[in-house]
């Protein structure tokens, strides 16, 4: 019937229907619908301003039982090089070392545990983050959804810091404000190499996904601006560092500020614990292979 037809008047118009929207149990705020296509790192998330000293207590206890604690610990040892009365580039900082070289067997246990209670912190750090965002992995993209193209950019991003990251620490040593890098000491085992490859594997997982994937998410829920985040996560990096001396402290707050920009780009820390792993891998088995033949290492 048009408009026209009809003799009653017509009524008042009935107000369109709309949803309720379920509420998130106990936030009182509305959940949002996912858009359809959407992965959790491109959604929009809203921090709940009443959270945010949690939050931070979260950020001290996460660092307190990991890198941040190895990072009070590597101040008190630059303050422990400084004070010995021997020049920093006459120490040496001895990296993968034997624990009881004389019983092998029990030297790869030491090995075994050295590179799997790490991980505990990255389990952590994803368990915080799904309890409040969901689906942590993807969150941070850390997952395998895109191997190849992780693979590239991390074997791209190791190159440009592992290089001249190299050259940077042999000046600082020649300087005299980095002590010399022994990178593996292991005894010679059938397992030195696998242990050695492990270790890389595990200095990348913990300390991109904490340094990158948690703390500059955590900080974003703080309401952090981009840069500031990027400046604490680097100086946290070059801090637990800092046992080696000034050129090591310096170089990893070079990378982490790389690390940082290229997480922030690509929204993904996978590429990240590529380079990493890739860089400590060169790092400990050419230490070892060349060791032998190459004074200056």
């Amino acid at each position: 019937m048009s408009p026209s037809q009809g003799s009653s008047a017509p009524g008042p118009t009935p107000e369109p229907v709309r949803p309720v929207q379920p509420e998130s149990v106990g936030s009182g705020r509305p959940v949002q619908p996912e858009p359809v296509g959407s992965s959790p790192s491109s959604l929009e998330f809203s921090p709940d301003p009443s959270r945010a000293p949690l939050v931070g207590w979260e950020i001290l206890i996460v660092l307190g039982l990991g890198l941040g604690r190895s990072a009070v610990y590597s101040v008190l040892a630059i303050v422990n090089r400084l004070t010995v009365g021997v020049p920093l580039a006459g120490q040496t900082s001895s990296l993968n070392t034997s624990t009881t070289p004389d019983r092998p067997w029990l030297d790869l246990a030491y090995q075994v545990a050295d590179t799997v209670l790490p991980l505990a912190q990255v389990l952590l750090v994803l368990y915080l983050l799904h309890l409040s965002h969901g689906r942590a992995r993807r969150l941070i993209g850390f997952d395998l959804t895109r191997p190849a193209r992780d693979l590239g950019y991390g074997l791209a991003t190791a190159a440009a810091i592992g290089l001249p990251g190299l050259g940077f620490y042999l000046l600082a040593r020649e300087l005299g404000f980095n002590t010399t890098v022994a990178a593996a000491n292991l005894s010679a085992q059938w397992w030195t190499v696998p242990a050695l490859l492990a270790a890389a594997l595990t200095n990348g997982l913990v300390e991109e996904t904490v340094m990158l994937g948690y703390l500059l998410t955590r900080l974003s829920d703080r309401g952090w601006r981009a840069g500031p985040a990027l400046a604490l996560s680097a100086g946290i990096r070059g801090s637990y560092h800092l046992y080696q001396g000034f050129g090591g402290f310096l170089g990893n707050i070079v990378m982490g500020l790389v690390f940082g920009w290229c997480y922030r780009r690509w929204g993904r820390v996978m590429p990240l614990v590529v380079a990493h792993t890739v860089i400590d891998i060169v790092a400990f088995i050419g230490y070892a292979a060349l060791k032998p033949f190459l004074s200056w290492l």
